[in-house]
């Protein structure tokens, strides 16, 4: 199944351009061109891992194109609004490092710096944390763990001064405050200031485990375990709790096809499924945490299992078209005129469910990735 896999990663670049793209599918819903955003971002890192792992590089002149087209000579970016003090906006600017590489061209660095000065002026929570966006303050979601930290851990490591303790800080405080000590699971979100409707009045979590967000976690751990340097003490703690995370998640794994339930913790309830985005997300965590020897090898064969999973339940031909099934659009935690999104079971089973959407097509392209590198 890798060339059915190649070739549905090929056919959904040749049915974009830098501003229509296929996957993203919040904006073709809404018939918009795409703007600067964390579903691209995925996307584009994705086809990034492509050309290093097939050597091909059509996958990177996609990202090349999609990044000339968005950044300017100056440094600025096209669309991008940092008043929205919005962690997703960050996570595009990870192609900036390797486009910096690639071209020698000085508008990339520009960029970075340009999105790094704004993270530095995101917001915080009383404990240190980046608000996830200036119309949620007060608030960490998991997701922002993966937009915003893996971008400031390459900054770090590629412009500044190799300074990683504001990282670590960070996930120490998701670690204490977000992880339930009966399951190992993480709740999607925590309101530091306990005022969000959804929020606890005396814990300030959310009341439930969306899988989603515990893959952005995830991959925010397993990537920050890649970029970091081996010698530091903070790689060391942060391997820590990623061990403790994927020994968690491995007990709420379906036992058939390997992959996990959108409510993370309540497989086979009524109109709870087997999702395919946060599956993805675990499963390349699991495997790129063995090909860095920070887990068990046991781990690739249970992230292998969960991609086949995948492959041979929601990797479907139709209309003479490959189409990736089972995943959810978006889910989040409000805000204020938004109560529906108020993290309950009925709220996240409520979602709509498409196809090829980046948030699973990106990290299933992950997956395959770590297929190949351990098959090298």
């Amino acid at each position: 199944m890798h060339e059915q896999t190649e070739q549905y990663i090929l056919e959904l670049i040749r049915r974009s351009t830098p501003r229509r793209t296929a996957w993203n599918l919040e904006k073709i819903r809404e018939g918009r061109d795409v703007s600067w955003n964390y579903i691209d971002g995925c996307m584009l890192t994705a086809l990034t891992a492509m050309t290093d792992i097939t050597g091909d590089r059509r996958y990177l002149e996609f990202v090349e194109r999609v990044a000339d087209c968005f950044v300017q000579e100056d440094g600025s970016i096209l669309t991008y609004k940092p008043q929205n003090r919005a962690l997703d906006d960050i996570n595009e600017g990870r192609i900036l490092f390797r486009m910096a590489e690639e071209t020698g061209r000085a508008k990339y660095r520009k960029a970075a710096e340009l999105l790094h000065r704004e993270l530095m002026a995101q917001p915080r929570t009383p404990e240190g944390n980046f608000w996830h966006k200036a119309i949620y303050p007060n608030q960490v979601w998991l997701d922002g763990t993966y937009m915003a930290l893996p971008y400031l851990a390459l900054y770090e490591k590629t412009f500044g001064q190799g300074d990683y303790s504001d990282i670590l800080r960070q996930i120490r405080v998701v670690h204490d405050r977000m992880r339930d000590p009966k399951t190992g699971l993480y709740y999607h979100g925590y309101d530091s200031s306990r005022k969000a409707f959804w929020a606890d009045p005396e814990t300030g979590l959310s009341r439930n485990f969306w899988l989603r967000a515990i893959g952005w976690y995830s991959l925010a751990l397993a990537d920050l375990t890649e970029i970091l340097p081996e010698d530091r003490p903070e790689r060391k703690e942060l391997v820590s709790f990623f061990r403790e995370l994927m020994a968690s998640l491995a007990a709420f794994a379906d036992p058939e096809t390997g992959m996990y339930w959108q409510v993370m913790d309540q497989g086979g309830r009524k109109g709870n499924y087997l999702e395919t985005s946060g599956s993805a997300m675990v499963a390349c965590a699991m495997m790129k945490g063995a090909r860095l020897g920070v887990l068990e090898e046991s781990y690739r064969a249970r992230g292998r299992k969960t991609f086949r999973g995948i492959q041979e339940h929601f990797l479907k031909v139709r209309d003479g078209m490959i189409e990736l099934e089972n995943i959810c659009l978006v889910a989040g935690l409000g805000p204020e005129n938004k109560r529906r999104r108020d993290g309950s079971y009925e709220y996240y089973i409520s979602e709509p469910v498409v196809s090829n959407d980046a948030k699973g097509a990106a990290p299933f392209v992950l997956c395959y990735t770590e297929i190949r590198r351990a098959a090298e």
